[in-house]
């Protein structure tokens, strides 16, 4: 089977280019890090340097492995979603669905298997640039070398795997479900884990007030509690777009006429496959706020203390900034990912448009309001799920409710989710919409 998702792999390389770049990233992110733990276990590392190390590892892996996780499955989702007719196909000359799913999930292993390979080298770069940043913050000695070992290899190469042929399994079970006449059940496992995610994400917030303003893990509670929550807005996704998108129909329709409420009507039909990229947009917008509004209010409190700043502040700092480095490069990955998966695959679409009368700038104007709407959408939960744990971190350590920093942060945050989003569609879909109408719904049917 894995022989048959090879070749197929091979004659179709650009179906998979998006899960590839997924995979490799990730594979390179985790490697990074946990090359840290090599170092860290190496001869002559005094305790203070592989200490941090080893938290830089524990805490990114972590962060890298969630985020690997979101990145393939989004893309694999796109993926299978696409080729619900070749599915079809298959199902209709006597392939079992079974097999059908050996073949995707082996697609998925082969095509993460190719990423995690190409990313060692870039790891190892990774690795080495990491360690000179905490050797140039003195939070590592000079003398400590770069080491890639066993830790960094097969952590990269088993998460990304891993995920790729759990996140495929996911998506062409729904698929060949469906394919077989069945009806789509609600994701009930997808909601218990919302919930629990919400649940767990609102206790850990919720601790902050039972914690001092001097405790050294006091921006650790509210942080998790906002990425949590960011996480079960997320996998809820679809549940919130329809919602949204209910209540802004009528406001849609005002301000841009019928053709607002047919694009508002066409992306409730499709929520379940724009989900995909409200999901990136939830997690990018939530994780970087609260993590870049929680880090300058600690910077201020410490500022305003006249206390020099430790190790162990500096190695929090170290390890905020990267973290959110990493959010801001993988969400917008995913992002894109997804988009371009997504909005490349309705030339057909496009093109029957056009042949009912629509102008290119009409259907890139529909392109460019559902763009507005995710984006709107994202950024609204993701900010929601930021203010969760900001607000009690900054009573906590100021005695104030809101941060000073004002609304810079958050604009520039908005400003990058928005630039992916837009400039990702609309360019996609001007691409589209130059080939010819005819030629579009003939190549597509």
């Amino acid at each position: 089977m894995l022989g048959l998702a090879a070749r197929s792999v091979r004659q179709r390389p650009g179906r998979f280019l998006a899960t590839l770049l997924s995979a490799f990233l990730g594979a390179a992110i985790i490697m990074t890090f946990n090359s840290m733990h090599d170092t860290a276990g190496a001869s002559g590392v005094d305790k203070v340097s592989s200490d941090t190390l080893t938290t830089a590892a524990s805490v990114v892996g972590g962060y890298g492995t969630l985020l690997v996780f979101f990145a393939v499955a989004s893309t694999l989702t796109v993926n299978v979603r696409q080729r619900t007719e070749e599915i079809d196909l298959l199902r209709s000359t006597g392939a079992t669905p079974a097999q059908i799913k050996r073949m995707v999930v082996g697609e998925a292993v082969v095509v993460a298997l190719v990423g995690a390979l190409l990313a060692i080298g870039p790891a190892m770069l990774g690795g080495r640039i990491l360690l000179d940043v905490f050797k140039d913050s003195g939070q590592v000695a000079d003398s400590v070398d770069p080491s890639f070992g066993p830790i960094a290899l097969m952590s990269g190469i088993d998460v990304t795997v891993l995920a790729a042929a759990g996140a495929a399994f996911l998506a062409v079970r729904r698929a060949t479900r469906a394919a077989a006449g069945g009806r789509r059940k609600p994701g009930r496992a997808r909601t218990v884990a919302s919930w629990a995610a919400l649940a767990v994400g609102a206790l850990a917030v919720c601790s902050t007030f039972a914690m001092k303003a001097t405790d050294a893990a006091l921006m650790a509670a509210p942080a998790y509690g906002a990425i949590l929550l960011s996480v079960g807005f997320a996998l809820v996704s679809t549940r919130l777009l329809r919602t949204v998108l209910g209540r802004v129909e009528p406001l849609v329709t005002a301000l841009t006429g019928a053709s607002g409420y047919l694009t508002v009507r066409n992306m409730r039909q499709r929520a379940a496959e724009l989900s995909g990229v409200l999901m990136p947009l939830i997690l990018f917008t939530g994780m970087a706020t609260a993590t870049l509004y929680m880090q300058a209010v600690e910077n201020d409190a410490i500022k305003a203390s006249g206390l020099t700043r430790s190790i162990e502040d500096k190695n929090l700092e170290t390890l905020n900034f990267t973290v959110v480095g990493i959010i801001v490069v993988f969400a917008c990955i995913m992002l894109i990912n997804s988009l371009y998966a997504a909005t490349s695959y309705r030339v057909r679409e496009f093109g029957q448009q056009r042949l009912a009368g629509a102008t290119p700038a009409q259907v890139l104007g529909t392109v460019a309001v559902e763009g507005v709407v995710l984006t709107v959408t994202g950024v609204f939960f993701g900010t929601l799920a930021a203010l969760a744990g900001i607000l009690p971190f900054t009573a906590v350590r100021t005695d104030g409710l809101l941060p000073g920093q004002g609304l810079g942060i958050w604009i520039t945050v908005v400003a990058i989710a928005t630039a992916a989003t837009l400039v990702t569609s609309l360019a996609t879909a001007r691409r589209g919409v130059r080939v010819p109408a005819v030629e579009a719904v003939a190549l597509a049917a």
